[in-house]
């Protein structure tokens, strides 16, 4: 299912909150959700505890001094966890609402005694051939990270690999880093999306420039359609990441220059997508001015052969009326004749059109 459909979906499903109190629990979205997976990762520079948890017994706020505990949710099917971790960090029902209804618009609100963002993930998907996304609740507070996803996949699984080997200064570095970390690694397969639109529109040039057909105008609306859904998904993420800059209380001095670097990426990615739209705009232009250029071209075969028969159809309907007295019309050689001059002047017709170059 494209990106396009999707959202169009999420929005129907908000129909069944209608009516419902402000900061009700209900799950919103497109697929059945997952049962909930908790995963605590507690490392510092010297060591690392990764622990998946089946029920939330534990107080997860309270974490040993110098550690950094980031705290992965995958799956929001059970309300129950939902609500445990709001109650043990304090979480404002809307905030809880807004990880439940996975059709949000990014953004970042400060809360006083941490910050929630919530940002897009999209991806290419090599099993289905086709783009996918989702959204992922983050939270930010002190000494932890807290991670909100539908469904369970890879993408973050590169983070967890620099964890565990302790690759590069992600585990010299505070809980902002591991928010700039998992903000990077989503930034970062934009680009991969960027790249595979990229190939989408080489395809249909070469289409458009060999044989535009009907199924190459539904290609260039789709991705149109498409193109238009991730710029809206990717366009307020400039804004957030903005905003991030600018939380001194939350990220440090040491983080800012890596929040730099994102924002540079954002300006990048949104400067490829409108890009995109006006070259997906042209292709709409070529493919309308190719089909009427093949047009021109039959009509003008079809002229030709019209304008060429004229003199021969005169010819025939004037020694066709059968008259009794008509001229010629018992003459042995008249049938051949006539066929001849029909040859003749269909054969001068021809060759005037080329010298003047109209065939």
């Amino acid at each position: 299912m494209s990106i396009f459909r999707k959202s169009i979906k999420l929005l129907r499903k908000r129909n069944k909150k209608i009516g419902l109190p402000p900061g009700t629990l209900i799950y919103t979205g497109e697929r059945k959700p997952e049962q909930e997976k908790v995963t605590i990762i507690d490392y510092n520079d010297k060591k690392i505890d990764i622990r998946e948890l089946k029920e939330l017994k534990i107080n997860l706020k309270e974490t040993e001094k110098e550690f950094v505990r980031w705290i992965n949710i995958t799956g929001l099917g059970q309300m129950e966890v939902i609500e445990e971790l709001g109650r043990q960090f304090d979480l404002h029902p809307l905030l809880l609402e807004d990880v439940l209804n996975p059709d949000q618009r990014p953004k970042i609100e400060n809360y006083g005694n941490f910050l929630f963002l919530i940002l897009n993930i999209i991806w290419w998907d090599n099993k289905e051939k086709n783009i996918q996304s989702e959204q992922v609740s983050l939270i930010l507070g002190k000494s932890y990270v807290m991670t909100f996803r539908e469904f369970e996949n890879d993408l973050f699984f590169p983070i967890v690999d620099r964890l565990k080997q302790a690759k590069g200064r992600i585990r010299k570095m505070e809980e902002d880093y591991l928010l700039y970390s998992l903000i990077d690694i989503i930034i970062d397969n934009y680009f991969v999306i960027i790249e595979k639109i990229g190939n989408k529109i080489d395809k249909i040039e070469e289409d458009l420039i060999d044989n535009p057909t009907i199924n190459t105008l539904q290609e260039i609306h789709s991705l149109r359609r498409e193109v238009i859904t991730l710029r809206k998904s990717i366009w307020p993420s400039r804004s957030v990441i903005n905003s991030l800059q600018r939380e001194e209380a939350f990220i440090k001095d040491s983080t800012q220059i890596y929040l730099r670097d994102i924002y540079d990426h954002i300006i990048q990615i949104i400067d490829n997508f409108e890009n995109f739209r006006d070259i997906i705009s042209s292709l709409l232009d070529i493919y309308l001015s190719s089909v009427s250029n093949k047009m021109n071209e039959v009509m003008k075969v079809l002229t030709i052969i019209s304008t060429t028969f004229i003199p021969i159809s005169f010819l025939a309907g004037f020694y066709g009326m059968n008259f009794t007295h008509m001229p010629e019309l018992s003459s042995l050689y008249g049938y051949p004749i006539l066929i001849s001059i029909m040859i003749i002047i269909a054969l001068i017709m021809l060759m005037y059109f080329k010298r003047r170059r109209w065939i």
